[in-house]
């Protein structure tokens, strides 16, 4: 499904939702917030409101948005933007040895932080993310808590961009 500006303006609250939704993980209520900001004025408006939504819930809405995204690299159920993305960047193709890796990766991480590594993976690749994970796993809570939710609103972004196309030019 693909959608012009015009159609999001014209959206029901419910049919904005469905449609926004599942940019943020499991998180419809980030799309329910921003419904009442209509009417966009451009691509960028929607995504700042989104985004703005984001950053405006209280902490607990924001861990538990961190929290309903899946470790990267591992082997367990994911929404269809998750497995489609994990897929582009090779993770669906890890070794065994890699794939331990990740494993133990990520529960340094997620025991660190109470919350999974979250990189925005598209154009990224297995030894990229690995590198991250590794290198982000030695930041402070507060500002690895910061990185994920600016990394949270970049794979928003990046998911937009495939629903939205531009009217001008009858494309994405």
């Amino acid at each position: 499904m693909t959608l012009t500006l015009q159609q999001v303006n014209e959206m029901t609250q419910d049919g904005f939702v469905d449609a926004f939704g599942p940019l943020f993980e499991h998180s419809p209520w980030v799309a329910e917030r921003t419904w009442s900001s209509r009417p966009f004025a451009t691509r960028q408006d929607l995504i700042s409101s989104l985004e703005r939504e984001v950053w405006r819930a209280d902490q607990e809405q924001q861990l538990a948005l961190l929290r309903a995204h899946p470790d990267l690299g591992t082997r367990v159920r994911m929404t269809d933007h998750s497995v489609q993305e994990q897929a582009g960047a090779g993770l669906n193709q890890l070794s065994l040895e890699e794939y331990e890796q990740f494993i133990q990766l990520n529960k340094l991480y997620t025991d660190a932080f109470q919350f999974p590594f979250i990189m925005a993976v598209k154009g990224q690749t297995k030894e990229t993310i690995r590198e991250a994970l590794s290198h982000r796993i030695h930041r402070e809570v507060e500002e690895e808590r910061i990185q994920a939710l600016q990394e949270v609103c970049k794979i928003g972004r990046f998911r937009l961009e495939a629903l939205l196309v531009n009217e001008a030019e009858g494309k994405r």
